[in-house]
């Protein structure tokens, strides 16, 4: 099944009539942002069966994995939305200084305007409708751009939003890089792209032209830590979900291991056992281990297997793009496993002594994504104070975008700007500074000449 690109005469439609529609006020009312939240829910929930079909279609992912990691995402941000909405939109008062008074301050939220969302392959309905929520509950109309890597999910999400929401305001757009760059091409007023760090520097080049706004939702190798006083089955069976779910085509998967040395004999058995515990004998067989995206994807991972001594797993199977879950060690930090974000199931690991040469390998390279440590509360507050990244967890993995309400994104090379539950409704929305002068009294200070000037100098 292969996509077709959308014209670049229906491009220039869509983002010419959503401009219109944005100006006419349509989308800034409180009751049409809940309006179209619900539709959007109930959309969903309509489409429920028939997108876990189309996920499994293009990424072999199960129906509990798409409703746990997909449709329980955006469902639960939309849910958030609704009971906030209200006030999250009130104006918010803040206070006057002396030297100002009788003036009043307040702080508005008001739409930033056309939204362009780009999302990736990997989560393609979460990260294509979670955005979308944040756009809606902000006032926003949003272009939305699904990855081509997912035919299926794409065509069935493009059905989804056609059939319940006005072009005009909310619209899907379809292709591949070509596509991307005739989005980028036209001014929005922001964009919103989850994808790789080298797409990510074409989405800013882009959005310089017109100083748009953008939220960058990036990636990177984001390091897992399993400290001397750690439980070494807890971090290996919490390590293994984490690396093994959607196959490790996870932004914030654990991308390298770093483990003391005392411990990594105990975390290759256990890690073995953990993954048999979760997907099985065979892990081919499992219903719940999803493939590589393509065969490109397949051969780039594959090709990791001899960047180091295979310790669990190692079987491959093209045809099929499977990579059975990998550990590996003896592995030289120079080499492609430890310099490019591996997005598959392979854990490279890194053998160290303390935690001081931890903190020097971390801050060493681009900060990621997420930082995962496994241990004791002195070790984690060590780690997190002396490292950086956009976000963590402390003996877990991944379960820190589960929280939505706690803002998830990247820094540095992994990203720019948040979003989830409050930040996603700031993230597409501008916080307008407001004072309100009365006109019953004029003090003459702060006209020229200036008179009473002492008096006024020490009220400032």
């Amino acid at each position: 099944m292969a996509i077709e690109n959308t014209s670049a005469e229906r491009i220039e439609k869509i983002v010419k009539a959503q401009k219109e529609f944005f100006r006419s006020g349509a989308t800034l009312s409180y009751e049409f942002r809940r309006d179209q939240l619900k539709k959007l829910g109930e959309g969903l929930k309509e489409c429920r069966n028939v997108l876990c079909k189309a996920l499994w279609a293009d990424l072999h992912k199960s129906e509990q994995e798409a409703i746990l990691t997909e449709l329980s995402i955006v469902e639960g941000e939309i849910k958030n939305h609704l009971g906030h909405l209200r006030s999250w939109m009130r104006a918010e008062k803040h206070s006057t200084p002396l030297k100002m008074m009788p003036s009043r301050s307040r702080v508005l939220s008001e739409p930033l305007g056309n939204a362009l969302i780009i999302a990736p392959w990997n989560y393609p309905v979460q990260l294509l409708l979670n955005p979308l929520v944040g756009a809606i509950s902000a006032g926003c109309t949003a272009v939305l751009k699904p990855s081509p890597y997912v035919p299926t999910v794409a065509t069935v999400l493009e059905q989804m939003i056609s059939e319940r929401f006005d072009p005009r305001y909310v619209a899907v757009v379809q292709g591949n890089r070509d596509v991307n760059q005739l989005l980028l091409e036209h001014r929005h007023d922001i964009i919103f792209f989850t994808g790789s760090p080298s797409l990510g520097r074409v989405v800013m080049t882009a959005a310089a032209k017109h100083l748009t706004p953008v939220v960058l939702e990036l990636g990177g190798k984001s390091p897992c830590i399993v400290d001397k006083d750690a439980d070494v089955g807890l971090a290996a069976r919490r390590i293994a979900w984490g690396k093994t779910l959607n196959a490790g085509q996870t932004c914030i998967a654990p991308d390298y291991l770093m483990i003391h040395h005392t411990l990594q004999d105990d975390f290759i058995a256990a890690f073995r056992q953990e993954i048999k515990r979760l997907h099985g004998e065979d892990v081919r067989q499992s219903r719940h281990f999803v493939r590589m995206v393509s065969d490109t994807a397949f051969d780039r991972v594959a090709g990791y297997l001899k960047c180091g001594r295979v310790v669990s797993g190692g079987r491959l199977v093209r045809e099929e793009r499977f990579i059975e879950p990998t550990l590996l060690a003896d592995v030289d930090v120079e080499s492609p496993v430890m310099q490019e974000e591996i997005f598959g199931p392979v854990l490279p690991m890194i053998p160290f002594d303390s935690r001081d040469e931890v903190v020097e390998f971390v801050t060493h390279r681009e900060k990621p994504l997420a930082l995962y440590y496994f241990g004791g509360k002195e070790g984690a507050e060590h780690i997190l104070h002396r490292t950086s990244a956009g976000g963590s967890c402390i003996n877990d993995t991944i379960m820190h975008i589960a929280n939505e309400n706690l803002p998830f994104g990247g820094v540095g090379q992994s990203g720019m700007g948040s979003y989830h539950g409050k930040g996603s409704f700031d993230a597409f929305s501008h916080r307008r500074s407001v004072v309100e002068t009365p006109t019953w009294i004029d003090l003459p200070f702060r006209y020229m000449p200036y008179k009473l000037f002492g008096l006024v100098k020490k009220l400032l």
